[in-house]
């Protein structure tokens, strides 16, 4: 088992290896994320929408 000051000098090791986003990549990522699932949420609206449209009419021409 490692000594725990060795541990620690370890993990501050690898950390400073760790190569970390700008804020312009971080902001610029964000909005994507964003952007897609507004655009997926619209998606899956219609898609929704049509086949709710299409279950009604089909329903309604053969319950009356």
């Amino acid at each position: 088992m490692a000594n725990p000051i060795q541990f620690v000098q370890q993990v501050r090791s690898e950390v400073s290896k760790v190569v970390w986003p700008t804020r312009r990549e971080v902001a610029l990522t964000t909005f994507m994320v964003f952007l897609l699932a507004t655009l997926a949420a619209i998606f899956f609206f219609f898609v929704d929408w049509l086949i709710r449209t299409g279950l009604t009419q089909v329903l309604s021409f053969f319950g009356s």
